[in-house]
């Protein structure tokens, strides 16, 4: 009654875009030259919009499942309440921005873990050079957005409070805390893996040694993040252990289980995997601007600060009451947001016309750095599941939020530890189905090189990156 246009809508969009995928992919060679171009780049514009579009859709049934309109009845909605409004609920925009900046976290660590697999299978010097970068391109994908994604979840859970606080208080509250204890621990894997990526990935840098007696200090500063944000609140204790802390809250380590800590940890940790990009960015270069020096003064000075304002309203929140404290996030936010937009637009214009320290050595990676990107891609897989769980359980034993309740035997929620078992064996499935696809591409590949893989194959890249063959992507790239 509701629903029934948007779905002949999202069935209807799978056929255009598979459609416009074929065309896309098989008209490679055709359209790589001349006005075909731009034809190409319009073909992979649109499979972007109709797979947005069918996202979009999706997400508009589920968060009508969360927070559908008031008025709302077992029957339908009431008079003068249209589809539309069905689906622009309370929650749709924030779950919009979220699923899209994950989407290309997602997208990104598949690629790097795809690149980081062909690179250790390589056989030759220029196969090893082609990944390494691919591989660099597919984590910059997926970190430099991820950076951002933690804002959004933010956003999306408030979005939950103000529409129900009971669904909010089982979210963070209830018997789902633990998951976000399973998610920290995560989130601090993600970050360590990323940063470790970046560091590594420096040996091949001509002018970064300059910038390697800083990560000892930058990984030190992640753990401590990290030890602080995994903290649970409420400890699983024996009862001796009860007896001995005096209760079930650590006499000091409960203070880095409420949210004023976590929130201050991932703030830092987003700064410091941002300072890693930044030296990242920086090291084989020479700015030749007169005002380079004051300018780097500038974006530590903005570091500082924003470090400084996420720092004070950490402690600060300790000392006023919790609707006063859940705004400090807020403030903490917008500072690092503000670091991360001002430090960047000073870094381009540093940038301007600056001079190599030498060329990037593709290829020159050890191997265990491409386990790294393995690891990014698994966890980032288990965390949308996980959080997948954690945003559809929230609404318990009911199909539409206090509108349509489930009566069946088996309307509960799973516990944690049945729920984390059954993710995982869904994303062993899923990941082995993504590796089944690179073998089936690999497979091709050698058909398409009658047996051989060793030649180039010229595919246009930026300046300083290696070049590896011209010809359509095989199944898998």
């Amino acid at each position: 009654k509701i629903f029934s246009v948007s779905m002949w809508i999202y069935v209807s969009l799978f056929f255009v875009e598979s459609f416009t995928l074929y065309i896309y992919y098989y008209g490679w060679d055709r359209m790589k030259v001349g006005q075909g171009k731009w034809l190409h780049w319009t073909l992979g514009v649109l499979l972007n919009v109709w797979g947005t579009t069918v996202m979009l859709i999706a997400n508009g049934w589920l968060t009508y499942m969360m927070s559908p309109p008031k008025g709302v009845t077992a029957e339908g909605l009431p008079p003068g309440v249209t589809m539309w409004n069905a689906i622009a609920n309370a929650t749709w925009i924030p779950i919009n921005i979220h699923r899209l900046i994950a989407n290309a976290v997602f997208g990104g660590s598949i690629v790097a873990a795809y690149s980081g697999y062909r690179f250790l299978a390589a056989r030759t010097p220029e196969e090893r050079a082609h990944y390494d970068w691919m591989g660099y391109v597919g984590n910059f994908i997926a970190i430099s957005t991820f950076i951002v994604l933690p804002f959004a979840g933010y956003w999306l859970g408030r979005e939950i409070y103000q529409y129900n606080q009971q669904m909010g208080i089982t979210m963070m509250g209830g018997f789902m805390s633990w998951l976000w204890i399973v998610q920290a621990v995560l989130i601090g894997v993600l970050f360590l893996c990323a940063n470790y990526y970046l560091w590594i990935g420096m040996g091949r840098i001509p002018g970064a040694e300059r910038f390697v007696p800083y990560t000892k200090w930058m990984l030190l500063l992640l753990i401590v993040c990290w030890i602080a944000w995994s903290t649970p609140h409420t400890m699983i204790a024996t009862r001796e252990e009860l007896a001995s802390m005096g209760g079930a809250h650590h006499p000091f380590l409960n203070v880095l289980g409420v949210m004023s800590a976590k929130n201050t940890a991932v703030n830092l940790m987003i700064l410091t995997t941002f300072l890693s990009f930044l030296i990242y960015r920086r090291a084989n270069k020479n700015s030749v601007v007169p005002w380079a020096r004051t300018g780097t003064m500038i974006q530590a000075a903005m570091f500082l600060i924003a470090a400084a304002v996420v720092l004070f309203y950490g402690v600060y929140g300790y000392f006023v009451e919790a609707i006063v404290r859940i705004g400090f996030s807020v403030y903490q936010v917008a500072a690092v947001l503000a670091c991360i937009l001002g430090v960047t637009i000073i870094d381009i214009f540093i940038g301007r016309g600056a001079t190599s320290r030498g060329e990037i050595r593709w290829g020159q990676m050890p191997d265990r750095s491409q386990y790294a990107l393995f690891v990014l891609a698994v966890t980032f897989t288990w965390l949308m599941g996980l959080m997948g769980f954690a945003r559809s359980g929230i609404r318990q034993h009911w199909h539409v939020w206090e509108v349509m309740r489930d009566t069946s035997p088996q309307a509960f929620t799973p516990a944690l530890g049945y729920a984390a078992n059954m993710i995982s064996l869904c994303v062993l499935i899923f990941l082995s189905l993504v590796a089944f696809i690179f073998w089936l591409g690999g497979l091709a590949e050698r058909a398409a090189h009658g047996g051989h893989v060793d030649e180039l194959r010229g595919v246009p890249l930026p300046h300083g990156a290696p070049v590896h063959g011209a010809r359509a992507p095989v199944s898998g790239d």
